[in-house]
Protein backbone atom coordinates (compact mmCIF):
# COMPACT_ATOMS: atom_id res chain seq x y z
CA UNK A 1 0.00 0.00 0.00
CA UNK A 2 1.38 3.40 -0.97
CA UNK A 3 1.11 5.47 2.19
CA UNK A 4 0.97 8.91 0.55
CA UNK A 5 -1.58 7.78 -2.06
CA UNK A 6 -3.71 6.19 0.66
CA UNK A 7 -3.84 9.39 2.70
CA UNK A 8 -4.38 11.50 -0.42
CA UNK A 9 -7.60 9.88 -1.59
CA UNK A 10 -8.87 9.89 1.99
CA UNK A 11 -8.42 13.67 2.14
CA UNK A 12 -5.88 13.40 4.96
CA UNK A 13 -3.03 15.48 3.52
CA UNK A 14 -2.86 19.25 3.83
CA UNK A 15 0.85 19.91 3.30
CA UNK A 16 3.66 17.53 2.47
CA UNK A 17 7.33 18.35 2.06
CA UNK A 18 8.85 17.56 -1.35
CA UNK A 19 10.66 14.22 -1.37
CA UNK A 20 8.42 12.59 1.25
CA UNK A 21 6.87 10.05 -1.11
CA UNK A 22 10.26 9.15 -2.52
CA UNK A 23 11.51 8.52 1.03
CA UNK A 24 8.73 5.98 1.61
CA UNK A 25 9.50 4.24 -1.66
CA UNK A 26 13.20 4.01 -0.79
CA UNK A 27 12.99 2.22 2.58
CA UNK A 28 10.92 1.37 5.61
CA UNK A 29 10.53 4.77 7.24
CA UNK A 30 9.85 5.70 10.86
CA UNK A 31 7.43 8.58 11.42
CA UNK A 32 5.95 10.11 14.52
CA UNK A 33 2.93 11.99 15.77
CA UNK A 34 2.99 13.96 19.01
CA UNK A 35 0.12 13.44 21.43
CA UNK A 36 -0.86 15.85 24.16
CA UNK A 37 -0.89 13.99 27.53
CA UNK A 38 -2.94 16.55 29.46
CA UNK A 39 -5.76 13.98 29.97
CA UNK A 40 -5.80 10.26 30.70
CA UNK A 41 -7.78 9.56 27.54
CA UNK A 42 -7.62 10.38 23.88
CA UNK A 43 -10.60 12.17 22.39
CA UNK A 44 -11.77 11.99 18.80
CA UNK A 45 -9.76 15.10 17.95
CA UNK A 46 -6.69 12.86 18.30
CA UNK A 47 -8.06 10.26 15.92
CA UNK A 48 -6.80 11.82 12.69
CA UNK A 49 -3.19 11.61 13.85
CA UNK A 50 -3.75 8.12 15.22
CA UNK A 51 -5.27 6.99 11.90
CA UNK A 52 -2.25 8.43 10.07
CA UNK A 53 -0.03 6.23 12.25
CA UNK A 54 -2.29 3.24 11.62
CA UNK A 55 -2.14 3.66 7.85
CA UNK A 56 1.62 4.11 8.17
CA UNK A 57 1.99 0.75 9.90
CA UNK A 58 -0.39 -0.94 7.46
CA UNK A 59 1.85 0.36 4.68
CA UNK A 60 4.85 -1.42 6.20
CA UNK A 61 6.42 1.60 7.89
CA UNK A 62 7.17 2.19 11.58
CA UNK A 63 4.90 4.40 13.72
CA UNK A 64 6.18 6.27 16.76
CA UNK A 65 3.66 7.77 19.17
CA UNK A 66 5.33 10.55 21.11
CA UNK A 67 3.67 11.52 24.36
CA UNK A 68 4.54 15.15 25.00
CA UNK A 69 5.38 14.90 28.69
CA UNK A 70 7.87 17.77 28.53
CA UNK A 71 5.92 19.87 26.03
CA UNK A 72 2.78 19.17 28.05
CA UNK A 73 4.48 21.03 30.89
CA UNK A 74 4.82 24.09 28.63
CA UNK A 75 1.74 24.34 26.40
CA UNK A 76 1.70 24.71 22.64
CA UNK A 77 0.82 28.26 21.51
CA UNK A 78 -0.29 27.11 18.05
CA UNK A 79 -3.61 28.77 17.23
CA UNK A 80 -4.49 29.05 20.94
CA UNK A 81 -5.18 32.18 22.93
CA UNK A 82 -4.21 30.96 26.39
CA UNK A 83 -1.47 28.95 28.02
CA UNK A 84 -2.27 25.42 29.17
CA UNK A 85 -2.27 24.13 32.71
CA UNK A 86 1.03 22.54 33.64
CA UNK A 87 1.16 18.92 34.81
CA UNK A 88 3.30 17.12 37.38
CA UNK A 89 5.33 14.02 36.49
CA UNK A 90 3.07 11.55 38.33
CA UNK A 91 0.02 12.74 36.38
CA UNK A 92 1.94 12.64 33.11
CA UNK A 93 3.07 9.04 33.71
CA UNK A 94 -0.46 7.96 34.58
CA UNK A 95 -1.82 9.63 31.46
CA UNK A 96 0.88 8.03 29.31
CA UNK A 97 -0.06 4.53 30.50
CA UNK A 98 -3.73 5.17 29.79
CA UNK A 99 -3.01 6.55 26.31
CA UNK A 100 -0.87 3.56 25.38
CA UNK A 101 -3.67 1.15 26.27
CA UNK A 102 -5.99 3.07 23.96
CA UNK A 103 -3.42 3.32 21.16
CA UNK A 104 -2.89 -0.45 21.32
CA UNK A 105 -6.34 -0.81 19.73
CA UNK A 106 -4.98 0.92 16.64
CA UNK A 107 -1.26 0.14 16.58
CA UNK A 108 0.67 -3.10 17.05
CA UNK A 109 3.25 -2.47 19.75
CA UNK A 110 3.99 -6.18 20.35
CA UNK A 111 4.84 -7.35 16.86
CA UNK A 112 8.19 -9.00 16.16
CA UNK A 113 8.25 -7.24 12.81
CA UNK A 114 10.68 -4.34 12.24
CA UNK A 115 7.75 -1.92 11.95
CA UNK A 116 6.33 -2.59 15.42
CA UNK A 117 4.93 0.59 16.93
CA UNK A 118 6.88 2.43 19.63
CA UNK A 119 5.71 4.87 22.29
CA UNK A 120 8.13 7.44 23.70
CA UNK A 121 7.81 10.34 26.11
CA UNK A 122 9.87 13.45 25.45
CA UNK A 123 10.08 14.07 29.20
CA UNK A 124 12.55 11.16 29.33
CA UNK A 125 15.18 13.04 27.32
CA UNK A 126 14.26 16.58 28.33
CA UNK A 127 14.15 16.19 32.13
CA UNK A 128 17.95 16.17 32.55
CA UNK A 129 18.60 18.86 29.93
CA UNK A 130 19.78 21.99 31.72
CA UNK A 131 18.70 25.39 30.48
CA UNK A 132 22.31 26.37 29.74
CA UNK A 133 22.91 23.16 27.78
CA UNK A 134 19.76 23.67 25.77
CA UNK A 135 20.41 27.25 24.73
CA UNK A 136 24.06 26.42 23.95
CA UNK A 137 23.53 23.17 22.02
CA UNK A 138 20.13 23.79 20.42
CA UNK A 139 19.08 27.42 20.72
CA UNK A 140 22.11 28.82 18.90
CA UNK A 141 21.14 27.00 15.69
CA UNK A 142 17.78 28.75 15.24
CA UNK A 143 17.48 32.53 14.98
CA UNK A 144 14.80 34.61 16.66
CA UNK A 145 13.83 35.93 13.23
CA UNK A 146 13.20 32.37 12.08
CA UNK A 147 11.04 31.63 15.13
CA UNK A 148 9.12 34.90 14.80
CA UNK A 149 8.24 34.11 11.19
CA UNK A 150 6.07 31.14 12.20
CA UNK A 151 2.32 31.73 11.85
CA UNK A 152 1.63 30.23 15.27
CA UNK A 153 3.87 32.85 16.89
CA UNK A 154 2.79 35.80 14.73
CA UNK A 155 -0.91 35.14 15.29
CA UNK A 156 -0.48 34.79 19.04
CA UNK A 157 1.60 37.93 19.43
CA UNK A 158 -0.62 40.08 17.21
CA UNK A 159 -3.90 38.72 18.57
CA UNK A 160 -5.99 41.41 20.23
CA UNK A 161 -7.58 38.77 22.46
CA UNK A 162 -4.19 37.88 23.94
CA UNK A 163 -3.60 41.05 25.96
CA UNK A 164 -0.84 39.43 28.00
CA UNK A 165 1.15 38.47 24.90
CA UNK A 166 3.17 35.27 24.67
CA UNK A 167 5.40 34.06 27.47
CA UNK A 168 9.00 33.07 26.86
CA UNK A 169 8.00 29.55 27.88
CA UNK A 170 5.52 29.30 25.04
CA UNK A 171 7.85 31.03 22.62
CA UNK A 172 10.41 28.26 23.14
CA UNK A 173 7.86 25.55 22.41
CA UNK A 174 8.85 25.17 18.76
CA UNK A 175 12.48 24.68 19.79
CA UNK A 176 11.55 21.94 22.26
CA UNK A 177 9.34 20.21 19.69
CA UNK A 178 12.06 20.67 17.09
CA UNK A 179 14.54 19.00 19.41
CA UNK A 180 12.16 16.05 19.79
CA UNK A 181 12.37 15.49 16.04
CA UNK A 182 16.18 15.76 16.16
CA UNK A 183 16.36 13.30 19.06
CA UNK A 184 14.10 10.78 17.30
CA UNK A 185 16.09 11.22 14.09
CA UNK A 186 19.36 10.49 15.89
CA UNK A 187 18.09 7.69 18.16
CA UNK A 188 15.20 6.07 16.25
CA UNK A 189 16.14 6.92 12.63
CA UNK A 190 12.83 8.84 12.45
CA UNK A 191 12.61 10.84 9.23
CA UNK A 192 9.06 12.18 9.22
CA UNK A 193 6.88 14.10 11.62
CA UNK A 194 3.13 14.26 11.05
CA UNK A 195 0.49 16.44 12.68
CA UNK A 196 -2.35 18.87 12.13
CA UNK A 197 -1.92 21.72 9.69
CA UNK A 198 -1.48 24.14 12.61
CA UNK A 199 1.73 22.23 13.46
CA UNK A 200 3.53 22.94 10.19
CA UNK A 201 5.72 25.65 11.71
CA UNK A 202 6.78 23.52 14.66
CA UNK A 203 7.45 20.49 12.45
CA UNK A 204 9.58 22.39 9.95
CA UNK A 205 11.63 23.83 12.82
CA UNK A 206 12.50 20.21 13.56
CA UNK A 207 13.54 19.49 9.98
CA UNK A 208 15.68 22.63 10.08
CA UNK A 209 17.41 21.52 13.30
CA UNK A 210 18.11 18.10 11.76
CA UNK A 211 19.65 19.78 8.71
CA UNK A 212 21.78 22.20 10.72
CA UNK A 213 22.91 19.94 13.58
CA UNK A 214 22.87 16.41 12.13
CA UNK A 215 23.40 17.32 8.49
CA UNK A 216 20.48 15.07 7.61
CA UNK A 217 17.27 15.29 5.64
CA UNK A 218 13.89 14.90 7.31
CA UNK A 219 10.33 15.47 6.16
CA UNK A 220 7.05 17.00 7.26
CA UNK A 221 3.44 16.08 6.54
CA UNK A 222 0.27 17.61 7.93
CA UNK A 223 -3.40 16.75 7.74
CA UNK A 224 -6.26 19.25 7.48
CA UNK A 225 -7.87 20.40 10.70
CA UNK A 226 -11.18 18.58 10.82
CA UNK A 227 -14.21 20.83 10.69
CA UNK A 228 -17.96 20.38 10.58
CA UNK A 229 -20.07 21.47 7.63
CA UNK A 230 -22.10 23.81 9.85
CA UNK A 231 -18.98 25.56 11.10
CA UNK A 232 -19.12 23.97 14.55
CA UNK A 233 -16.04 22.51 16.19
CA UNK A 234 -15.45 18.84 15.40
CA UNK A 235 -15.50 16.51 18.37
CA UNK A 236 -17.37 18.82 20.70
CA UNK A 237 -20.87 18.22 22.04
CA UNK A 238 -22.94 20.06 24.61
CA UNK A 239 -21.31 17.95 27.30
CA UNK A 240 -17.78 18.58 26.01
CA UNK A 241 -15.22 16.36 24.29
CA UNK A 242 -16.11 12.98 22.82
CA UNK A 243 -13.61 10.74 24.61
CA UNK A 244 -12.37 7.27 23.71
CA UNK A 245 -12.52 6.22 27.38
CA UNK A 246 -15.92 4.54 27.91
CA UNK A 247 -16.07 5.98 31.43
CA UNK A 248 -15.88 9.53 30.06
CA UNK A 249 -18.06 9.01 26.98
CA UNK A 250 -20.20 5.88 26.98
CA UNK A 251 -20.10 3.67 23.86
CA UNK A 252 -23.76 4.63 23.31
CA UNK A 253 -22.94 8.37 23.33
CA UNK A 254 -19.90 7.69 21.15
CA UNK A 255 -22.02 5.75 18.64
CA UNK A 256 -24.68 8.48 18.64
CA UNK A 257 -22.08 11.15 17.87
CA UNK A 258 -21.12 9.46 14.60
CA UNK A 259 -24.69 8.44 13.78
CA UNK A 260 -25.84 12.05 14.01
CA UNK A 261 -23.27 13.54 11.65
CA UNK A 262 -24.57 15.46 8.66
CA UNK A 263 -24.60 13.91 5.18
CA UNK A 264 -21.75 16.14 4.06
CA UNK A 265 -19.62 15.37 7.09
CA UNK A 266 -20.33 11.63 6.90
CA UNK A 267 -18.92 11.50 3.36
CA UNK A 268 -15.72 13.10 4.64
CA UNK A 269 -15.45 11.28 7.95
CA UNK A 270 -15.92 7.76 6.58
CA UNK A 271 -12.72 8.20 4.56
CA UNK A 272 -10.74 9.59 7.48
CA UNK A 273 -11.94 7.54 10.43
CA UNK A 274 -12.44 4.05 8.96
CA UNK A 275 -10.30 1.51 7.13
CA UNK A 276 -12.90 0.86 4.45
CA UNK A 277 -11.49 0.78 0.94
CA UNK A 278 -12.11 3.38 -1.75
CA UNK A 279 -14.45 1.20 -3.82
CA UNK A 280 -16.64 0.26 -0.86
CA UNK A 281 -16.83 3.87 0.32
CA UNK A 282 -17.83 5.03 -3.16
CA UNK A 283 -20.62 2.44 -3.21
CA UNK A 284 -21.83 3.59 0.21
CA UNK A 285 -21.81 7.23 -0.89
CA UNK A 286 -23.83 6.37 -4.01
CA UNK A 287 -26.30 4.32 -1.97
CA UNK A 288 -26.67 7.15 0.52
CA UNK A 289 -27.24 9.79 -2.12
CA UNK A 290 -29.96 7.63 -3.70
CA UNK A 291 -31.76 7.18 -0.36
CA UNK A 292 -30.40 9.68 2.19
CA UNK A 293 -33.33 9.08 4.55
CA UNK A 294 -31.97 5.59 5.28
CA UNK A 295 -28.70 7.12 6.56
CA UNK A 296 -26.62 4.18 5.30
CA UNK A 297 -23.45 6.26 5.41
CA UNK A 298 -23.90 7.40 9.01
CA UNK A 299 -24.86 3.91 10.17
CA UNK A 300 -21.78 2.33 8.63
CA UNK A 301 -19.53 5.13 9.89
CA UNK A 302 -20.88 4.75 13.42
CA UNK A 303 -20.46 0.97 13.26
CA UNK A 304 -16.88 1.02 11.99
CA UNK A 305 -15.59 3.62 14.44
CA UNK A 306 -17.45 2.24 17.48
CA UNK A 307 -16.19 -1.30 16.88
CA UNK A 308 -12.64 -0.07 16.30
CA UNK A 309 -12.53 2.12 19.41
CA UNK A 310 -14.65 -0.04 21.72
CA UNK A 311 -15.85 -3.50 20.64
CA UNK A 312 -18.48 -5.32 18.62
CA UNK A 313 -20.43 -6.01 21.83
CA UNK A 314 -20.41 -2.32 22.74
CA UNK A 315 -21.63 -1.47 19.25
CA UNK A 316 -24.45 -4.03 19.48
CA UNK A 317 -25.50 -2.62 22.84
CA UNK A 318 -25.48 0.92 21.43
CA UNK A 319 -27.72 -0.13 18.55
CA UNK A 320 -30.13 -1.88 20.91
CA UNK A 321 -30.13 1.16 23.20
CA UNK A 322 -31.01 3.37 20.24
CA UNK A 323 -33.89 1.10 19.34
CA UNK A 324 -35.20 1.28 22.89
CA UNK A 325 -35.17 5.06 22.93
CA UNK A 326 -37.00 5.32 19.63
CA UNK A 327 -39.69 2.85 20.53
CA UNK A 328 -38.52 -0.32 18.77
CA UNK A 329 -36.69 -2.02 21.64
CA UNK A 330 -37.95 -4.90 23.76
CA UNK A 331 -38.04 -5.55 27.48
CA UNK A 332 -35.24 -8.09 27.09
CA UNK A 333 -33.03 -5.54 25.34
CA UNK A 334 -33.70 -3.01 28.08
CA UNK A 335 -32.71 -5.50 30.79
CA UNK A 336 -29.38 -6.17 29.06
CA UNK A 337 -28.25 -2.52 29.20
CA UNK A 338 -25.57 -1.73 31.73
CA UNK A 339 -26.13 1.17 34.10
CA UNK A 340 -23.95 3.69 32.23
CA UNK A 341 -25.67 2.99 28.92
CA UNK A 342 -29.12 3.15 30.51
CA UNK A 343 -28.35 6.54 32.04
CA UNK A 344 -26.85 7.76 28.75
CA UNK A 345 -29.90 6.71 26.75
CA UNK A 346 -32.30 8.41 29.11
CA UNK A 347 -30.18 11.42 29.89
CA UNK A 348 -32.46 14.43 30.15
CA UNK A 349 -35.72 12.59 30.78
CA UNK A 350 -37.61 13.49 33.97
CA UNK A 351 -36.30 11.59 37.00
CA UNK A 352 -37.89 10.76 40.31
CA UNK A 353 -36.44 9.19 43.44
CA UNK A 354 -38.30 6.58 45.46
CA UNK A 355 -37.23 4.84 48.64
CA UNK A 356 -36.51 1.11 48.34
CA UNK A 357 -38.83 0.42 51.28
CA UNK A 358 -41.80 1.28 49.05
CA UNK A 359 -41.08 -1.75 46.85
CA UNK A 360 -40.27 -4.36 49.49
CA UNK A 361 -43.84 -5.59 49.80
CA UNK A 362 -44.92 -4.20 46.42
CA UNK A 363 -46.73 -1.00 45.47
CA UNK A 364 -49.65 -0.43 43.13
CA UNK A 365 -48.58 1.18 39.85
CA UNK A 366 -51.22 3.90 40.23
CA UNK A 367 -49.93 4.87 43.66
CA UNK A 368 -46.28 4.70 42.54
CA UNK A 369 -46.72 7.01 39.54
CA UNK A 370 -48.91 9.59 41.27
CA UNK A 371 -48.03 9.70 44.99
CA UNK A 372 -44.39 8.58 45.03
CA UNK A 373 -43.31 9.82 41.58
CA UNK A 374 -45.41 12.52 39.95
CA UNK A 375 -45.45 11.02 36.46
CA UNK A 376 -49.21 11.60 36.33
CA UNK A 377 -51.05 14.54 37.90
CA UNK A 378 -53.98 12.38 39.03
CA UNK A 379 -55.04 8.78 39.52
CA UNK A 380 -57.88 9.30 37.09
CA UNK A 381 -55.44 10.20 34.30
CA UNK A 382 -53.19 7.21 34.87
CA UNK A 383 -56.20 4.86 34.89
CA UNK A 384 -57.41 6.32 31.58
CA UNK A 385 -53.92 5.93 30.13
CA UNK A 386 -53.80 2.27 31.18
CA UNK A 387 -57.25 1.64 29.66
CA UNK A 388 -56.03 3.06 26.34
CA UNK A 389 -52.86 0.86 26.44
CA UNK A 390 -50.68 3.96 26.85
CA UNK A 391 -48.53 2.97 29.84
CA UNK A 392 -45.50 0.69 29.88
CA UNK A 393 -43.17 -0.24 32.70
CA UNK A 394 -39.72 -1.39 31.56
CA UNK A 395 -41.02 -1.71 27.99
CA UNK A 396 -43.88 -4.02 29.02
CA UNK A 397 -47.47 -2.85 28.62
CA UNK A 398 -49.46 -2.32 31.82
CA UNK A 399 -52.92 -3.82 31.22
CA UNK A 400 -54.49 -3.31 34.66
CA UNK A 401 -54.63 -0.52 37.21
CA UNK A 402 -54.17 -3.26 39.83
CA UNK A 403 -50.65 -4.01 38.59
CA UNK A 404 -48.17 -4.21 41.49
CA UNK A 405 -44.49 -3.28 41.21
CA UNK A 406 -41.88 -4.77 43.54
CA UNK A 407 -38.09 -5.21 43.64
CA UNK A 408 -38.19 -7.79 40.87
CA UNK A 409 -39.02 -4.96 38.45
CA UNK A 410 -35.76 -3.11 39.07
CA UNK A 411 -33.31 -2.60 36.23
CA UNK A 412 -29.76 -2.91 37.49
CA UNK A 413 -31.16 -3.21 41.02
CA UNK A 414 -32.20 0.45 41.18
CA UNK A 415 -34.12 1.76 38.15
CA UNK A 416 -37.65 1.60 36.79
CA UNK A 417 -38.51 2.99 33.36
CA UNK A 418 -42.02 4.33 32.89
CA UNK A 419 -43.26 5.21 29.42
CA UNK A 420 -46.37 7.26 28.71
CA UNK A 421 -47.43 7.08 25.09
CA UNK A 422 -44.74 6.60 22.47
CA UNK A 423 -42.18 9.23 23.38
CA UNK A 424 -42.58 10.28 27.01
CA UNK A 425 -40.11 8.51 29.29
CA UNK A 426 -39.62 8.82 33.05
CA UNK A 427 -36.79 7.25 35.04
CA UNK A 428 -37.50 6.25 38.62
CA UNK A 429 -34.40 5.85 40.73
CA UNK A 430 -34.91 3.61 43.73
CA UNK A 431 -32.60 4.30 46.66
Amino acid sequence: MNFVNELSWRGMIHDVMPGTEEQFEKEMTSAYVGIDPTADSLHIGHLVGVMMLKHLQRSGHKPIALVGGATGMIGDPSMKSQERNLLDEFTLRHNQDCLKRQLAKFLDFDSNEPNAAVMVNNYDWMKNFTFLDFIRDIGKHITVNYMMSKDSVKKRISSESSSSGMSFTEFTYQLVQGYDFLYLYQNYNCKLQMGGSDQWGNITTGTELIRRIAGGTAFAMTCPLITKADGGKFGKTESGNVWLDPEKTSPYEFYQFWLNTSDEDAEKYIKIFTLLGQEEINELVTMHRDAPHQRALQKRLAEEVTVMVHSRDDYDMAVEASQILFGQGTADQLKKLNEKTLLSVFDGVPRFEVDMSELVSGINVVDLLTEKAAVFPSKGEIRRTIQSNGLSINKERVISADFVIDQSALLGDRYILAQKGKKNYYLIIVR
